[in-house]
């Protein structure tokens, strides 16, 4: 107990302490996420939180965690570097879709081939026990990939992102912490800790948001530890067996996964890349209802820890019924999200204090349905 306090302490601070520094950096250099006809902010945002995040992380968990009887978590971290470095790159310079792509297929490749984090089994989903293993490793790469884009594309609305990542990330490292997976539960909370101390500049008006070096590596984390979990939670040797390990796992992480889902369907059924930027995540349904931020992140937070209360009562149904009984339920209000929202449409102004920063003379844009709020850049 006294490392995971002193790793997630430390994680804190550090972050607590970066964050200042970047967000001086970021007035210096001159680099804002800039409000557009796809934004909801107008001001001038610093979009590099993220670094201040991978610092806290990333010390902590190297402080923390013993190499030498976990040698897994150094490809771990080697698939976060390269994530972090994907990220802060579209950041500064914006990165087309194909090449964030290939980035995040080079980190699933580290993490299944040479940190054995893969599916090998549905533990009894649809009938799937034992995998072949051609299909495990391709359910493994996709399990990796929309895990870590749920978190960038669910980045939409002050908070929200850092605030379902400190729920999963504390989920996960209290499970891992009572089986005695000490490392996995070092590891949770170091990233716990970091997005903590981002959401005190995050939180609605934010000073600051994560961008996708923040996001992707939240992602990244989730998709680590998520495997893991459905791994090792039936085994006979952990203290607490979870059964239906797959719909407890798929409900952890059930806003951000289902909403990236979910519109991806949408966007490929209608013939566009899974990537083209639209108005229908759960977020902007939510603001169509006319939510705020704070708002906006408390229900998606809360719903998503309802989901994980019932997953976690309802496991012995058994993981067929369980993922049925989930996904009818969340597809339900997502219906009623989406056939009841109220259109809006909002003018904004950026004036010498905002856009004129970088180019002289005022800037009138008008936000439509097509839109996308806050940081959000898919």
């Amino acid at each position: 107990m006294l490392d995971i306090l002193l790793a997630s302490s430390v994680a804190f601070i550090i972050t607590f302490l970066a964050i200042p520094v970047i967000l001086q950096v970021a007035e210096q250099k001159k680099l804002y996420d800039v409000p557009d006809e796809r934004k909801v902010h107008t001001r001038l945002i610093p979009s590099l939180g993220g670094v201040g995040i991978f610092a806290g992380f990333l010390l902590a968990s190297l402080l923390s965690v013993q190499g030498y009887l976990n040698p897994e978590f150094q490809y771990f971290f080697a698939a976060a570097l390269v994530i972090f470095f994907l990220g802060l790159k579209d950041d500064i310079m914006i990165l087309s879709a194909t090449k964030k792509f290939v980035g995040q297929i080079i980190a699933a490749s580290i993490l299944i081939h040479l940190g054995g984090i893969r599916l090998d089994s549905m533990h009894g989903l649809l009938g799937f026990n034992e995998l072949p293993e051609a299909f495990g490793l391709a359910l493994s790469y996709l399990t990796i990939i929309v895990v870590i884009n749920s978190f960038n594309l669910i980045d939409g609305v002050d908070g929200l992102a850092a605030s379902l990542g400190i729920l999963t990330m504390t989920v996960f490292g209290i499970y891992f912490f009572v089986i005695d997976y000490q490392a996995y539960a070092l590891f949770a909370f170091s990233l716990g800790g970091s997005l903590a101390a981002f959401m005190i500049f995050n939180h609605h008006p934010a000073k600051i948001f994560m961008g996708d070096s923040g996001s992707l590596m939240i992602g990244l984390a989730n998709a680590i530890l998520v495997i893991k979990f459905i791994n090792v939670c039936n085994e006979p040797s952990v203290a607490v067996q979870v059964s239906s390990g797959v719909a407890v796992g798929f409900s952890i992480l059930i806003v951000p996964l289902l909403d990236t889902l979910r519109v991806f369907s949408i966007r490929i059924l209608n013939g566009r890349s899974p990537f083209t930027p639209d108005r229908n995540h759960v977020h902007h349904l939510l603001l169509d209802r006319g939510l705020g931020h704070a708002a906006v992140t408390f229900t998606c937070v809360a719903i998503n820890i309802g989901f994980i209360m019932l997953a976690w009562f309802g496991r012995s149904l058994g993981p067929n019924y369980l993922l049925l009984g989930i996904l009818a339920l969340a597809f339900s209000g997502l219906g009623l999200l989406y056939y009841r929202r109220t259109r809006r449409h909002t003018m904004v102004v950026a004036t010498e204090n905002g856009m004129a920063r970088l180019k002289a003379g005022p800037k009138v844009v008008t936000l439509t349905p097509e839109g996308s709020s806050s940081a959000e850049n898919n």
